[in-house]
């Protein structure tokens, strides 16, 4: 799988010392286009290591060099009838490196076109293959039978002859009016009755893509509010209150796994809360913890992830719900994993929050862009990866790195993040708390 996407980023550094050094001529001080019409001999690899390798044909986004004769007399590529963007800094009168264009081809004709300045075409057959569609993420991966929901990721292809589905766990196929839109990177369908636990895969014509995550993912759940996937409640050891937070609903945000955390209402700007403890939920171990309120990386499932997985492969999600009538305005969301030391009983009290929070944490603003955020009065899945848990309070990169000895507590309040915001009062509901692989 790995092979099959070469793209401009992993090829910069090898593009000189490989294709130019293999089958380039030096460039001229200044690029200047060529007279005539180019001659076009093969398409290889870009990679020096694979430079004998010929090729008839790439999948999209794919890095190729072509090989030829007068190359620099060509103004315009096409794969197919899609254009490609040529950079001069990596085209010779021999060679030239080039992205296969992403989009795919409306008319599929198995050619690369090359147009000279004055309009002069010569084709060269080339195959350009799409690929598996991608399952990158679900807008809710809790998403109740016979509601609406999206799977994102890329190619999905719907052709007439052979119609995109999707094969929900449990051996439950969509298709035809389930499924509500489809373009290149999202599909919309409605969440079948019976759909179990697990991945979701695509089929298109081209193939068929699984998901990495899973649909109703109870792996690793460490906070729930209900207790029912051997998850830790949220409670113990802290001074924030975050007991009377536990196990709630509230009539305006339908549940979407039973229980779950309410952060919120109260008034909200610069750091302040006019209700204190409003927006914060702390677990605290301490070193001396019972049953109840053990370290989280005691626990049996997040001892055996990080057993078998590096941090930068794991990634933090939950659903979470922030009702239209009560808007995100203001504040970050502050994520912090906490070591027993970081929270020792000598520590606990408000510079906690307040102070200068230098420690690695993940920020999450998602109305940082639009000055506004609610969840459409419906539950979304939030994705952090753990690789993102590198933030100061403030949103600047810690200078202190997030290690495994550090996921003993977990601490979510809403502070800072760098962003200014405007007064509000948000009420923002949090439920499945998990750690799971993301690659």
């Amino acid at each position: 799988m790995k092979t099959r996407y070469i793209n401009w980023f992993f090829v910069a550094a090898l593009a000189m010392m490989g294709c130019l050094m293999t089958a380039c001529e030096d460039q001229p001080d200044k690029y200047e286009i060529a007279d005539g019409v180019p001659t076009l001999k093969y398409v290889r690899s870009p990679l020096p290591e694979e430079a004998d390798s010929l090729l008839v044909g790439a999948y999209l986004g794919n890095t190729v060099c072509l090989v030829g004769d007068n190359l620099r007399s060509i103004y315009e590529l096409y794969f197919n009838d899609q254009k490609a963007t040529l950079n001069t800094s990596y085209m010779t009168d021999h060679t030239i490196l080039v992205d296969i264009p992403k989009n795919i081809p409306e008319e599929v004709t198995n050619k690369i076109y090359m147009i000279t300045k004055s309009g002069a075409k010569v084709d060269f057959d080339f195959n350009v293959m799409v690929p598996d569609p991608v399952v990158s993420s679900m807008s809710c991966e809790y998403a109740p039978a016979g509601s609406e929901a999206v799977l994102y990721g890329d190619y999905f292809v719907d052709d007439p002859n052979i119609p995109l589905t999707i094969s929900m766990p449990g051996d439950i196929t969509v298709e035809g009016e389930q499924i509500t839109s489809i373009t290149k990177t999202a599909v919309k369908f409605i969440v079948p009755v019976g759909a179990m636990q697990g991945n979701i895969r695509v089929k298109s014509i081209y193939g068929t893509g699984q998901s990495v995550f899973q649909y109703k993912d109870t792996r690793n759940i460490l906070f729930d509010w209900d207790g029912k996937y051997e998850g830790a409640l949220a409670a113990g050891n802290s001074w924030s209150g975050d007991d009377e937070k536990k196990g709630q609903t509230i009539s305006s945000v339908p549940p979407i796994d039973g229980n779950y955390l309410v952060l919120g209402p109260s008034t909200l700007l610069g750091g302040q809360w006019e209700t204190p403890n409003a927006y914060v939920m702390m677990y605290w171990p301490d070193q001396h913890a019972t049953q109840g309120c053990v370290p989280l990386y005691d626990l049996p499932q997040f001892k055996k992830m990080l057993e078998d997985y590096e941090l930068e492969d794991l990634a933090v999600k939950f659903e979470a719900y922030v009702p239209a009538s009560n808007p995100w305005m203001a504040e970050g969301m502050q994520i912090q994993f906490t070591s027993l030391d970081e929270v020792s009983m000598e520590n606990q009290n408000n510079d906690y929050v307040y102070g200068e929070g230098k420690e690695p944490r993940g920020v999450w603003i998602p109305w940082e862009e639009t000055g506004s955020y609610d969840t459409g009065n419906q539950w979304v899945t939030v994705t952090l990866k753990m690789s993102e848990f590198n933030k100061q309070i403030s949103g600047v990169v810690s200078e202190t790195e997030l290690t495994k000895e550090k996921l003993a507590g977990l601490s979510i309040f809403l502070r800072g993040g760098g962003v200014d915001g405007k007064e509000c009062e948000p009420i923002i509901c949090i439920d499945n708390i998990r750690v799971v692989p993301v690659e």
